[in-house]
């Protein structure tokens, strides 16, 4: 255990009882009867799946997701009855989802958001309500979750993108859409934001191959990877890999199990990552396990509760 995660472990015994269970949620999408509430929550290390009987306050897909290890995950923006700029926080003791009463600076769906474990969330890009791509970036402090604007975005209007994450050091936005539309062009641009400075810059080595609608997992400490997504002209199996510190990018010899986009994505630190739902075309069910520090990769026998693409992940971990 980190020592970032066993501080925050003695902190929860002392201020709010016993630590919360590990665990990581898959929390709305859309499903073949449209915007979901569903949350499905995963336990560590058993993979048993449960639902949660209060989900999310309204039907949201096309969100993003940060997460304060060990007390709470967050679904900001997405798609409601509009595009929204809600942020939803599902408490790790509870499992109760509550709106904050300070959401997005701006309505967005299909932004990305980066976590630095107990000390911010982050949410950037995006589309706003006339469907035009935007740029900015929201940081949510915790534990008070107050939220300022950065001055520093991204380095242009972006959306799509596949995020994942370094505690303490850094978070990444990988590939997504520059232009809108079917035809919208697809990147292979990789951004980096350095914690706690929050300066931003780009890795001379981007994906492989450009994609958008990929998602993303994060092996605080030693690895970030991309999953999945729309490469231009079809979805793909490819899971990227970016190793910490050197930022080196390799390719899973055994991607997804399925050439799928607009899936969900999380980590359990140190065991695993997880990429679930998502569609081909039809909507997924499916959880794919990638085993850490191997890489090799199962699916789980019991998937999502509910078959649903555009659904987001986190996890009650240090990342």
């Amino acid at each position: 255990m980190s020592l970032i995660l066993l501080l925050g472990v003695l902190n929860a015994q002392a201020g709010s009882g016993p630590p919360a269970p590990l665990a990581g949620y898959f929390a709305g999408g859309f499903s073949s009867a449209g915007r979901t509430t569903t949350i499905d929550k995963f336990a560590f290390p058993t993979d048993v799946r449960t639902t949660l009987a209060s989900g999310l306050p309204s039907a949201t897909n096309q969100s993003s997701s940060f997460s304060d290890a060990l007390v709470a995950g967050y679904t900001a923006g997405g798609y409601t009855s509009g595009v929204t700029s809600t942020v939803v926080k599902t408490n790790y003791f509870t499992d109760a989802s509550a709106n904050l009463g300070t959401g997005l600076s701006q309505g967005s769906t299909e932004g990305g958001a980066i976590s630095n474990s107990t000390v911010a969330g982050y949410f950037a890009g995006g589309f706003n309500g006339a469907f035009s791509l935007q740029n900015f970036m929201d940081k949510f402090s915790f534990p008070s979750d107050s939220r300022s604007t950065l001055g520093t975005a991204l380095t242009g209007a972006r959306a799509a993108m596949g995020t994942f994450s370094n505690s303490g050091v850094a978070g990444y936005f990988a590939g997504g859409m520059s232009t809108s539309g079917m035809a919208a062009n697809t990147l292979t641009t990789v951004e980096k934001r350095a914690f706690p400075s929050d300066s931003r810059s780009t890795l001379g080595t981007g994906l492989a191959t450009s994609r958008r609608d990929n998602t993303g997992m994060s092996n605080s400490g030693t690895a970030g990877y991309t999953a999945g997504g729309y490469n231009g002209s079809s979805g793909t199996t490819s899971v990227e890999k970016f190793a910490f510190p050197s930022e080196s990018r390799s390719a899973l010899g055994t991607g997804l199990s399925l050439d799928v986009l607009s899936a969900g994505g999380l980590a359990n630190t140190g065991t695993a990552g997880y990429v679930a739902g998502g569609i081909t075309n039809v909507n997924q069910a499916g959880v794919d396990k990638f085993a850490f520090p191997s890489d090799s990769r199962s699916t789980l026998g019991t998937g999502l509760s509910v078959a649903r693409r555009e659904l987001v992940g986190f996890s009650s971990e240090n990342v």
